[in-house]
């Protein structure tokens, strides 16, 4: 079995960091390349970086912060926000990018999850999903930031953007963003479940127990945290070190 994942997410607005509650609430929280360069040397696995306005607003995605991320930091990571074509796939890959993820665009142009797998690799392919509770057992598509509801359980929408080509899933629980009480367990695992690619867990990270009962109860390939290491609450070292000593295989 691959290592667990532990993933920084660093939520861009107005090109400075910012962290959200359920998607709302933006509080600052520092310069993205700043991060970038400070959570390479902590040891995390990868980045996560995502321009939270860009698919509302439909402004095209810059390559430039790709750019300068690489130069100072040598960790992978993946950009999103706004990719609407391959065109825009290839300006934040060849910027240095490892893996871009895509949203509303997969959902509104899914012949996108395809046609990006083909031309870059499976590998290269993230599709991420916001999903928000509807009833038991029956989380609900979001678009647009969290803003626009689609009518599609996830379930489905995970089947079909494995099948066409998606490399990795980005799973948001809209109920758990931001508020440290702990990942939706029942949907991350439902998901995990239900297809044969890897997937991130995301949305309510508080504590280290939290990470360790998306990492195996809901069978997360990967966590992705933002509150609670941006604001120090805990080291990356500090995470893997825990969920080592609980038996989770981590990269120390």
């Amino acid at each position: 079995m691959p290592a667990k994942r532990i993933i920084p997410a660093l939520d861009i607005n107005n090109g400075r960091v910012v962290k959200c509650v359920q998607f709302e609430n933006m509080k600052d929280a520092g310069d993205p390349v700043e991060r970038a360069t400070f959570y390479d040397k902590a040891g995390a696995d990868e980045l996560v970086f995502l321009d939270i306005t860009a698919s509302h607003e439909r402004r095209e995605m810059v390559s430039e912060l790709a750019s300068r991320v690489c130069e100072e930091a040598f960790i992978p990571f993946t950009v999103g926000g706004g990719i609407r074509s391959i065109s825009d796939m290839a300006g934040v890959l060849s910027a240095g990018a490892d893996k871009i993820f895509i949203n509303t665009a997969a959902f509104e142009n899914p012949d996108l999850i395809k046609e990006g797998a083909k031309n870059f690799g499976v590998q290269c392919i993230v599709v991420a999903m916001d999903a928000k509770k509807r009833e038991e057992n029956d989380w609900q598509v979001f678009l647009h930031g969290g803003r626009t509801p689609t009518g599609k359980n996830v379930i489905e929408w995970a089947r079909e953007v494995e099948s066409l080509g998606a490399g990795e899933i980005l799973l948001t629980s809209m109920d758990g963003d931001g508020t440290q009480a702990g990942y939706d367990i029942p949907l991350t695992r439902a998901v995990a479940e239900a297809v044969n690619i890897p997937v991130i867990a995301s949305g309510g990270a508080g504590n280290i127990d939290h990470i360790y009962e998306a990492l195996t109860e809901g069978k997360a390939e990967a966590a992705l945290v933002a509150s609670i290491v941006h604001y120090g609450k805990y080291s990356i070292r500090e995470i893997k070190e825990e969920l080592n000593e609980r038996g989770v295989e981590v990269r120390l």
